[in-house]
């Protein structure tokens, strides 16, 4: 049936706001050198990782070992929300400064406004409250178990222990890895999006920050919030915050290296890199042809699970893959814009 459009309202959209910090920076390298699993596919090699480890204090260690099994680095990005930190003495501060519930509230993940009153229960106490937010939460990999250990853990051992990974973190790590230099790459990555923002919709600003990232408007999100980041790369942070969805993208090459030109876009590399393997097109061609489960590439490949899932990431982290409700997924926009980023890395103006 044909429909008449008689409305001229157009289709609502989220505003993007950009910000960039060294905080930022910092609780994401916490939250970079405590995943295990993940250290292996970041850009920096595991040698720079070994290194970090090995000149840092044991104190600091323990905390790490602390964030690793509680998930603690979740706790300071959602505490790094809460006000524009410009020094880390103030981000301490008002750490030092908060009540035990509203520390908690604020620790405890955002899943959604009308499950907020079930959140601030949780936070003061309410063990059946935080057992209905674990419930809410249980497809999450870790929500479950933080959420157990916010609600029962001692506030003033919480706070001892974000304050001091927090500063380790800066004093040990970031002051003394030319913090000023990569404050620089962070500002002129905000630039460049801030520009481009000019020429952009909101989505496609979004897509092209993150290097791939559809993000469609959603009833009760009126906000997306872009943090530029070089600790993590290759890969983004996706997080959410009262109608806010937060982006932790990974900063650009142009913006680590303005004055070389012939230095290709970072996602550019990674995809070429990605689709040089036989065995990654193959798993191209297959899931070009429907979406497929873990099990259904391994049988198709005839090869080992652990393979496959290695290949899996490698072309995840190029944003060429991703999974959907539990089934691999080709991105097909992806594949299809290669060309043109080959032609504007060639001929940029």
């Amino acid at each position: 049936m044909d429909i008449l459009n008689t409305t001229s309202r157009k289709r609502e959209t989220y505003e993007v706001q950009l910000e960039y910090s060294l905080l930022w920076e910092c609780a994401l390298g916490i939250a970079a050198v405590t995943n295990s699993p993940l250290i292996k596919t970041l850009e920096r090699p595991q040698e720079y990782w070994k290194q970090v480890k090995s000149s840092i204090s044991d104190d600091l260690l323990d905390h790490l070992a602390t964030v690793e099994e509680k998930n603690t680095w979740k706790s300071l990005l959602q505490l790094l929300h809460q006000e524009e930190f410009t020094e880390i003495k103030h981000f301490i501060s008002y750490i030092s400064e908060l009540s035990e519930t509203d520390l908690k509230y604020i620790c405890l993940p955002f899943i959604g406004q009308k499950y907020d009153e079930i959140r601030l229960r949780a936070a003061i106490g309410q063990h059946v409250a935080a057992t209905e937010l674990m419930t809410l939460t249980k497809d999450n990999p870790f929500f479950p178990t933080y959420i157990e250990f916010i609600c029962d853990v001692n506030a003033a051992y919480l706070k001892e222990h974000l304050i001091a990974v927090m500063k380790g973190w800066f004093e040990q790590v970031i002051k003394n890895e030319k913090p000023e230099e990569v404050t620089t790459y962070l500002k002129t990555d905000l630039e460049s999006k801030i520009h481009m923002s000019k020429r952009m919709s909101p989505e496609a600003l979004v897509e092209w920050a993150t290097g791939g990232i559809i993000y469609l408007p959603e009833p009760s999100i009126g906000r997306v919030l872009l943090i530029p980041q070089y600790v993590y790369r290759p890969w983004n942070i996706e997080a959410d915050i009262e109608g806010t969805k937060v982006f932790y993208y990974p900063i650009a090459n142009e913006s680590i290296f303005p004055n070389k030109p012939h230095i290709p876009n970072n996602f550019l590399v990674l995809r070429y890199k990605a689709l040089g393997d036989e065995v990654r097109l193959r798993m191209i061609k297959l899931l070009y042809e429907n979406t497929l489960t873990l099990q259904d590439i391994t049988n198709e490949l005839d090869i080992a699970k652990s393979t496959v899932h290695h290949h899996l990431k490698i072309l995840r982290s190029a944003r060429l893959v991703e999974i959907v409700n539990g089934v691999y997924c080709l991105k097909q926009n992806a594949l299809k814009s290669l060309p043109k980023e080959m032609e504007q890395y060639l001929n940029p103006r």
